[in-house]
């Protein structure tokens, strides 16, 4: 139940939404292009790399507007380089180490059958530059999630090494799935404003995607009603998500004062 102490306006609502939608994006594409060069084929290689440029590309629309909207004349770059791991508001899904093949597949396929009703949905919202990014943006979204579920499909089915790996990825994952529906006090008022969607409008279509892309592959579905992991969306993370940006912030953060142009 929301108090007193909880309020937030608009405007910061808002700020808050996109970074979430922003963090997201901006991590899950950095853990695919750490495939680049690693592809168990050439064709995967490609596909993982132009992904990953996908998601940094939706990341800094995002950022973009969300630095216009909280409106302390602050670049986009400042709000990827310059915030410590706590001020991240990105799902732990997303920060997980790469894994192997099978592991960026099932993270891949449940976050891209997440996006897809997502988006589908923010298209409707009434703010028209965010509705206008999802409806640009869903378009390679359908493509990340056909490309997952076909390797889904393909490594569920196909030999008993492939259908092992891909079987412990997702029981590995599966704990960290229920913070993507997870809503407070900042859907509530954009929801309220029609600003945002309410993500439990979809989370029914969500899980019998999930259940029938499994079953198809001939692999276990997890139990949706296990234990599930949770914080993210208050800065609460894993310890795999400081490095990976002591990793991506480190030049800029040392050379702060450089022109990048």
């Amino acid at each position: 139940m929301s108090t007193a102490a909880d309020s937030i306006t608009t405007q910061e609502a808002r700020y808050e939404y996109l970074l979430r939608l922003a963090d997201d994006r901006l991590i899950l594409g950095h853990r695919l292009s750490e495939w680049c060069g690693h592809g168990p084929i050439l064709e995967e290689d490609i596909a993982l790399a132009n992904m990953a440029l996908d998601y940094i590309g939706h990341a800094a629309s995002l950022y973009e507007y969300a630095a216009e909207i909280e409106g302390k004349e602050r670049h986009r770059d400042d709000l990827v380089y310059f915030r410590n791991d706590v001020e991240f508001k990105n799902l732990k899904l997303v920060e997980l180490p790469r894994g192997d093949f099978g592991f960026t597949m099932a993270r891949q396929f449940l976050f891209s059958a997440f996006s897809y009703f997502l988006y589908e949905q923010l298209c409707e919202v009434e703010d028209e530059q965010l509705g206008g990014m999802a409806q640009k943006h869903w378009k390679e979204i359908k493509y990340h999630l056909r490309h997952s579920r076909e390797w889904v499909l393909r490594l569920g089915d196909g030999t008993k090494e492939s259908h092992r790996r891909i079987q412990d990825a997702f029981n590995e994952i599966w704990t960290y799935t229920g913070e993507m529906f997870y809503q407070d006090l900042v859907d509530e008022l954009l929801q309220d404003e029609k600003l945002a969607t309410d993500l439990n409008n979809f989370k029914a279509d969500w899980e019998e995607l999930v259940t029938s892309t499994l079953e198809e592959a001939t692999l276990e579905v997890p139990d949706f009603d296990q234990f599930m992991a949770e914080g993210s969306r208050k800065g609460l993370h894993t310890e795999h998500l400081g490095h990976l940006l002591a990793e991506m912030q480190h030049l800029r953060r040392s050379y702060p004062d450089a022109d990048w142009q």
